[in-house]
């Protein structure tokens, strides 16, 4: 128990958690808004609640906590790190999932919750690939990358997402279920397989 509490305690969990829950209770205030998406193609009135764009930011603040300043000490461990960081993406996961249904306490309906699960989970995995790819500090540039495009060229003339617009699609989308889910466990693998580390000048500081 006190490895598993060290592990949490020094990639900085609870003040991430912490974090997190300060714009979930943000987006649970705000339950009933919409967003409306700036579409630069045609002309359309498409929006989406609020509690599904949240879950970008619930993505990105967990994921920088992948960087580990201990990360050394952890490879000469003489337990397998690979199962600590196994069950640590997967208490990230759970963490993501909980801060997401927080609007259901203020009316969000269980499509939207199901919607904002999904882009939650597919958030989580580019945010893992991208602290593995680019350090924990540029966690947020994978999922920015792919939500970019999507709040701006996301939906057709008929007002209607785009095939690749996933994080878009209504929740009972098979295609985007299975998107958001393959992201998740190509991130998850690449995080668990390989250590995770800072952008170059943190490393160099």
């Amino acid at each position: 128990m006190n490895a598993a509490v060290a592990f949490v305690r020094c990639r900085n969990l609870p003040r991430a958690t912490g974090l997190a829950l300060l714009v979930a209770l943000a987006a649970t205030a705000f339950a009933g808004q919409r967003v409306a998406l700036p579409e630069f193609r045609y002309l359309v009135d498409f929006s989406v609640p609020v509690a599904e764009v949240v879950p970008l930011a619930h993505a990105v603040i967990l994921a920088t906590t992948l960087f580990s300043p201990m990360a050394d000490l952890e490879q000469t461990s003489a337990q397998p790190m690979s199962r600590h960081r196994g069950a640590y993406l997967l208490t990230l996961l759970a963490l993501a999932l909980a801060l997401t249904a927080l609007p259901l306490l203020a009316g969000a309906t269980a499509a939207v919750f199901a919607s904002a699960a999904r882009n939650v989970v597919g958030y989580l995995g580019l945010a893992m690939l991208s602290a593995r790819l680019f350090g924990s500090g540029l966690s947020w540039l994978l999922p920015l990358v792919v939500f970019g495009p999507t709040l701006l060229l996301g939906v057709r003339a008929d007002n209607t997402p785009e095939p690749w617009a996933w994080s878009l699609h209504p929740p009972t989308s098979t295609s985007a279920a299975a998107l958001a889910t393959a992201l998740w466990l190509t991130g998850a693998y690449a995080a668990a397989t390989a250590r995770p580390r800072q952008t170059e000048r943190a490393e160099h500081d």
